[in-house]
């Protein structure tokens, strides 16, 4: 094993532009959902014309899809992701669009959210996909053609719960279903739930520096992440990980697959 400090220089420095956690190899082992949310997706865009894909990250799980329709298109609310996302698109002929983030859907309320409006004209796109990408209901309802479908995938709907509690980040209690949630926000702009489920990801982290890139990349996962402002809380999972062996958190998942009639 590395000691802590190369460890942890590892995750200071290396990128963290794009989303793809792939460099990690056998350091991070995640258990997958019960479902397959690309064959999922791929059913759905053999039987559409255009596609967008909501907050893409660097397009490397747009890349990865077996099918996408002829016109497909992109948005990323992160700067440094849009000019990866856009050198990595652009040669299939895909648009990546930078737009405003929103609020995390278990922010929004049983209603959801009203803004900010995503720059398309309405009901122009046959499919809408957000893979762990918030998304405002009403939106992806305006712009999704009648009879056309919206997609979504999310992971860590539980506020990342047991990644706050490895580092001492207080922890409300909450009886919510995230699933019935996401659901009612889906109902309410207008759509139909056609299929939905929910789950628990588990991921084992086998070394502290893995787990520090991991959060650099989802620093919203403990809430002001950074290496040196934990560094002392990263250090003691370097020894329980010595001592012990690998870390396991498990992360609230879901997905809808709903349409608009």
């Amino acid at each position: 094993m590395n000691s802590l400090s190369e460890l942890l220089e590892e995750a200071q420095t290396h990128q963290v532009s794009g989303w793809d956690f792939s460099w990690l190899g056998d350091r991070v082992e995640t258990k997958p959902l019960p479902w397959d949310f690309a064959d999922l997706v791929d059913g759905l865009a053999r039987r559409a014309d255009t596609m967008l894909d909501l907050g893409t990250g660097g397009g490397e799980w747009l890349t990865s899809l077996s099918h996408r329709p002829r016109v497909t298109v992109a948005t990323e609310s992160l700067h440094p992701n849009v000019v990866v996302a856009r050198d990595r698109l652009a040669p299939l002929g895909i648009d990546v669009v930078e737009v405003e983030g929103c609020l995390d859907n278990d922010d929004q309320g049983p209603e959801g959210a009203r803004g900010p409006r995503l720059p398309f004209e309405d009901h122009v796109f046959g499919l809408v996909v957000a893979r762990h990408e918030s998304f405002v209901a009403r939106e992806v309802a305006r712009v999704v053609s009648r009879g056309g479908h919206f997609a979504t995938q999310q992971v860590g709907v539980d506020g990342h719960r047991e990644f706050r509690a490895l580092f001492g980040v207080t922890v409300h209690s909450t009886d919510s279903s995230f699933l019935e949630l996401f659901t009612r926000q889906v109902e309410v702009a207008g759509m139909r739930v056609d299929e939905a489920a929910e789950a628990t990801q588990w991921s084992t982290f086998h070394d502290v520096g893995a787990l520090a890139w991991f959060l650099r990349m989802v620093p919203w996962a403990v809430p002001d992440f950074s290496i040196d402002g934990y560094r002392s809380q990263l250090e003691s999972l370097h020894k329980k990980i010595g001592n012990h062996g690998p870390v396991t958190v498990g992360l609230r998942g879901l997905y809808i697959v709903a349409s608009n009639n």
